[in-house]
């Protein structure tokens, strides 16, 4: 029960009870394993730079993926515990593969060394990934280039074997290829092939293939050499996806090391987030006898700090430990049976009590459904009208045939005609049913084209008459004149953010990091850090240079206007 009450949303009383069919809240459990190459090409440091960067670096694509492995496991130990995470190097003189090695021979995979197994990080992992990266003696014991071809088929069949023996049964795999070569098998057309063979094995398994390209200088990396055959455009019908995936990455330059990383970081980040399904498979009734199949999904909410288990600390070593919960009557203090207890609402000054099946009656709104009532225009949806966070709606072909099509009408009729639909929603057996705006929402996409916001419509609730509270009551308000309010709008005016809109990614929780990174600490034996990282603050010097001359001016005004203010009211 504990998903279901982390997910529950808010509002739902916990004393309540409510019967919660646990088949509607999916959790995908992720296995990422990073396969990196080792040439020549890939460990030539980074050209100086042309201009006097303050932050040049010297990494090379083959470091800067390793960096970019070790940021992601950092980040994935503590947000999503249950993940696995894996790091196989091709290219490599020396070969290590599930206890093969150089000095036992028979090397099933030749040339394939397999840092770390797929598995969940634990500390130890992220130490010795983080060794190496910093350790440059270490790094460059290990990574001397193989003298011999590495063919890619053997590379693709290595990890075939490596998601079939570690995660047989999650149900997002992914294979993140990072490379310059784009075209290994150049006068090899049976390699080729052989390739393209392992990598329809790998689809079939269900893992999905990512290529992150490293262009090389004067260089583009042209996919359609090689790995238009490897690397599909089209997604996996991945049951719990919310939205196809961003279009293929951009390739990334590796001019400066640090802008490769940085680039490295931001694609990856973009495709390692974890998808949660609210409900599965709800019908959305758009008429009598007329219904399709959607899932809801909850795109936005709160993160905060996670424990995950209770420690005892006062043995001789530290022991998880188990709650146990009971009701105990209050005048003996005796343990009561579950069977012992009814409940009871107040009503008049008396108790009303309710057997279970009187409870359940209660709550019987019917089957969980989102009946569509009708349309009006966006215009008449009040920006106050949202009690609860908006649930991302998106279509499944699993009940009803045709529904995606259906779906993408629907959206694309509500979003040219700017209208919106007006449902009648129960989110699952015994909850209460919600009036709820059905507002199309359209794709969004970065500079880079990598998908930000996915196309699709948002189921969001709106209140009752119940809901809405009396206004409270405002003393007489002295409204300021018109001299004043044309000093502040020059003083807005120079503070707008970039595009006039906020970007929540720009401005990470400085107390969820703060939280995170002592966590980190303590668990990989670093040194505490003196100072929390906060994005939000303001920049003070920025502000001044930019607006400070336009607030002097207007604090003038203002002390102007309260003088003739004083003077009108004096007597």
């Amino acid at each position: 029960m504990a998903d279901e009450n982390k997910w529950r949303p808010p509002g739902d009383d916990d004393d309540e009870e409510e019967e919660v069919d646990e088949a509607a809240y999916k959790t995908v459990k992720d296995a990422v394993l990073f396969v990196i190459e080792v040439s020549p090409s890939m460990l030539r440091a980074p050209p100086p730079p042309t201009t006097d960067a303050k932050k040049a670096d010297t990494d090379s694509p083959t470091s800067a993926a390793l960096k970019c492995a070790y940021a992601l496991m950092q980040q994935r130990i503590i947000s999503n515990p249950n993940d696995m995470m894996g790091v196989l190097l091709y290219g490599t003189d020396k070969s290590k593969f599930n206890g093969e090695d150089d000095a036992s021979g028979n090397l099933s995979y030749p040339h394939c060394y397999l840092l770390t197994d797929l598995d969940v990080p634990a500390a130890e992992d992220v130490k010795a990934l983080k060794t190496l990266v910093e350790d440059q003696d270490e790094f460059k014991e290990l990574m001397v280039p193989s003298k011999e071809r590495v063919t890619m088929a053997n590379v693709l069949f290595c990890a075939n074997q490596i998601f079939t023996t570690k995660a047989p049964n999650f149900s997002s795999r992914r294979l993140f290829i990072i490379t310059d070569n784009d075209d290994p098998h150049a006068n090899d057309k049976s390699a080729k092939s052989s390739a393209a063979v392992r990598a329809k094995d790998l689809y079939d398994l269900g893992v999905l293939i990512e290529l992150f390209p490293i262009s090389k200088p004067n260089q583009e990396f042209e996919k359609r050499k090689f790995y238009d055959d490897i690397v599909y455009n089209q997604s996996l019908a991945d049951p719990e996806a919310p939205a196809p995936t961003s279009g293929p990455t951009k390739a990334s330059s590796s001019g400066d090391g640090i802008s490769l990383l940085v680039s490295l970081l931001s694609n990856i980040n973009s495709k390692a987030v974890a998808r949660r399904a609210l409900f599965s498979n709800i019908p959305l009734e758009l008429g009598p006898g007329f219904s399709i199949s959607v899932k809801g999904y909850i795109i936005f909410k709160r993160q905060e700090p996670q424990r995950s288990c209770y420690v005892w600390l006062s043995g001789e070593k530290a022991q998880i430990a188990m709650g146990v919960s009971a009701r105990t009557a209050e005048d003996t203090a005796r343990a009561v049976d579950k069977a012992e207890i009814k409940k009871a609402y107040k009503f008049g000054g008396a108790q009303i009590p309710f057997t279970p099946a009187e409870i359940a009656a209660l709550r019987n709104f019917g089957d969980p459904v989102i009946r569509v009532l009708g349309f009006k225009p966006m215009s008449c949806l009040p920006v106050w009208a949202n009690l609860r966070p908006a649930t991302f709606l998106y279509p499944s072909e699993d009940d009803y045939v045709g529904s995606t099509r259906v779906f993408a009408a629907l959206h694309a009729k509500l979003l040219s005609s700017r209208k919106i639909g007006l449902v009648w929603y129960i989110a699952r057996a015994n909850a209460a049913p919600v009036i709820a705006a059905l507002y199309p929402g359209a794709e969004q996409r970065s500079d880079s084209g990598l998908q930000t916001m996915p196309a699709g419509l948002w189921l969001i609730p709106l209140p009752f008459a119940d809901d809405i509270r009396a206004n409270p009551e405002l003393p007489n308000l002295i409204r300021a004149p018109e001299p004043l309010i044309d000093r502040m709008r020059a003083v807005v005016q120079q503070l707008q953010l970039p595009r006039a809109r906020y970007d929540p990614a720009k401005y990470p929780n400085p107390a969820l990091q703060w939280h995170y990174r002592i966590l980190q600490a303590m668990a990989l034996d670093e040194e505490l850090p003196e100072k929390a990282e906060d994005r939000t603050l303001p920049k003070y010097r920025q502000i001044d240079k930019r607006a400070g001359e336009y607030a002097l001016e207007w604090g003038r005004e203002l002390q102007a206007q309260h003088e003739v203010w004083e003077k009108e009211n004096r007597g």
